[in-house]
């Protein structure tokens, strides 16, 4: 693909064929938090699963803002030559982006799917915590944030195999692309509107024990869009498509079955 003009190429992979749709990740994780959901639904989709700018394979730059994540993955599907619009599915910082993506190409989003994420932007002191915690890193590593994350991830019944997993995958971060996604985080604007005026199918999905962005957050972004889907995920936190991969899974196959069909 061709890199942006602060020279990022996004590392990706692609599964299954048919029609197009883009998993999105949270922080600070990749592409292969999806491998769950995405080899369930390989079997009539194209699975379109990238690491955004600053983590897993994809380098880092001091910049990562929402708008940066939207137009490197613009790109991203120019160069795998995918013009039809795409399902975009955005998990925590992944939900973010495809705001970020809906706002600045809208003609790329046939649907939004958001999971475990939420549309509000950070208060003052939230956003503040965040400018901190990424000079922190900086200093000490990318450790500091999967200690402090790890506990407020999974579910209480979460396996500790599955939470010393991912733990691993956030301290092996860098430390430069976690720090600039958390200040780009930081900034993001309200998405309440985008939302609104979006004129897409949506739907949310968020773990029950969800207390990163609760089920508050899940209904007040099903609630600003006339006929959004909510759906609930038992026995998940805020990582249910690890958690409960089968459940997301279902969840998002039932909407894409139900999308209007592409125009030819």
């Amino acid at each position: 693909m061709r890199a942006s003009d602060d020279g990022v190429t996004l590392h990706h992979e692609t599964m299954g064929e048919g029609e197009p749709v883009l998993f999105l990740h949270g922080f600070p994780f990749a592409g292969a938090l999806w491998h769950p959901v995405a080899e369930r639904l390989a079997d009539g989709w194209r699975c379109i699963l990238p690491d955004l700018r600053g983590m897993g394979r994809s380098p880092a730059t001091d910049a990562a803002g929402m708008d940066d994540h939207a137009d490197d993955l613009a790109r991203l599907l120019d160069a795998l030559g995918e013009t039809r619009p795409v399902a975009v599915v955005g998990m925590s910082m992944g939900g973010y982006v495809a705001f970020a993506l809906a706002r600045r190409h809208p003609e790329r989003v046939r649907a939004l799917a958001l999971v475990d994420t939420r549309a509000e932007p950070d208060t003052e002191e939230g956003a503040r915590a965040r400018l901190a915690t990424a000079e922190r890193v900086l200093r000490e590593g990318s450790r500091v944030v999967a200690d402090d994350m790890v506990g407020k991830l999974f579910a209480a019944s979460a396996p500790e195999a599955l939470r010393s997993r991912w733990h691993a995958v956030m301290a092996a971060t860098p430390p430069q692309g976690v720090a600039a996604a958390l200040r780009g985080m930081a900034a993001r604007p309200d998405s309440l509107e985008t939302l609104r005026s979006l004129g897409r199918p949506v739907l949310v999905i968020v773990g029950a024990e969800d207390t990163v962005t609760p089920a508050e957050s899940a209904r007040r972004m099903a609630d600003a869009v006339p006929g959004a889907r909510l759906e609930t995920v038992d026995g998940a936190g805020h990582m249910a498509v690890v958690e409960r991969p089968d459940a997301v899974a279902d969840a998002l196959r039932r909407f894409l079955k139900e999308l209007p069909p592409l125009k030819s």
